[in-house]
């Protein structure tokens, strides 16, 4: 273990995050009232440009006249390649009331977009008395943001999560794919006149997880486009939950269920957990710095494993 002891993300619910359009506020109470960890309200992608100014009020008043429960309650602001991001923010943060908990800053590239969006919010926050501090998450979208993937998840102490969008990082990667996540057509090995498939994210993903784990952020993994697909989006969650992803988007109602599925910790995971937990503790209380736990060898790092799982099912039951 390094001198320098990787910090803790923030401990909080992400299993998944839903997503929608700012400009139709007639289902902002459908996803208050849904089981997703986070709500992103959206400005950017699925909101058109003569709809911006719009969508941005809609969202203003629904963070206040809206019960969001215990929810994360977050805003995707627009890219700071274009003309809105600047007003996004501003206009959140001198408007609307305390309940916002998060800012999500799209396409990423380096760790002075961050710096930007910050210090504006903290001009804002100063300048109105906020008392509350927004925290922001970020979007790994871009060849820019995977190459600077770690100097920008030590970027600023209000960064608490970080997701991969697929779409925008295939397109800027000059992927030839049009799906967004999942298994590609065209990705596989060829042996014994089989095909065998592998996950074109994987990197990608392994790399945002380290850069997160390193500096205390949520990794959490984007959308999965085809809907429709209930075992494709089980699969592909499962692989990032695997890899050590927290959670997943939803930018259909129906994928919450499923986002919720693989990323809570099963009865039989938590029990184990506390079992291997147990073991250790008994062990300790001989001096013994291992403990053999149904015919393995549980250890120090096999405590820090089981210590996640129990703690995420707490968190999720509240």
């Amino acid at each position: 273990m390094s001198f320098r002891i990787q910090p803790t993300a923030p401990a909080r619910p992400n299993r998944c995050q839903l997503f929608g359009p700012g400009s139709r506020p007639a289902i902002f109470e459908k996803m208050a009232a849904s089981d997703a960890d986070v709500i992103n309200l959206d400005l950017e992608d699925s909101v058109a440009p003569s709809d911006k100014d719009s969508a941005r009020a809609n969202v203003i008043a629904a963070i206040s006249d809206i019960d969001w429960g215990t929810k994360t309650l977050s805003v995707r602001i627009n890219s700071l390649d274009t003309p809105y991001w600047y007003r996004d923010v501003i206009d959140l943060l001198e408007q609307a009331g305390d309940r916002l908990d998060q800012i999500m800053i799209p396409k990423v590239g380096c760790a002075a977009d961050v710096y930007a969006v910050d210090a504006l919010a903290t001009a804002v926050e100063t300048a109105k008395g906020r008392t509350k501090k927004i925290n922001f998450e970020v979007i790994i979208e871009s060849a820019a943001g995977i190459a600077h993937v770690e100097e920008i998840a030590a970027s600023s102490p209000r960064l608490q999560a970080m997701s991969l969008g697929a779409a925008d990082f295939a397109a800027s990667m000059g992927m030839q794919t049009t799906g967004i996540g999942g298994t590609q057509d065209n990705y596989y090995m060829h042996h014994d006149g089989q095909r065998h498939y592998s996950d074109p994210w994987h990197w990608a993903q392994a790399a945002i997880v380290a850069a997160c784990r390193t500096h205390g952020v949520l990794p959490v993994d984007g959308p999965f486009g085809d809907f429709s697909d209930d075992e494709g989006f089980r699969a592909q969650a499962r692989r990032s939950a695997t890899l050590g992803m927290v959670g997943k988007w939803a930018i259909h109602p129906k994928q919450v269920a499923l986002s919720n599925e693989v990323f809570t910790p099963s009865d039989e995971a938590v029990a184990e957990a506390r079992a291997i937990l147990e073991a250790m503790e008994k062990a300790t209380a001989k001096g013994e710095g291992a403990a053999v736990y149904k015919g393995r060898l549980v250890d120090i790092a096999s405590i820090k494993q089981a210590e996640v799982i129990v703690r995420q099912s707490e968190m999720i039951k509240g």
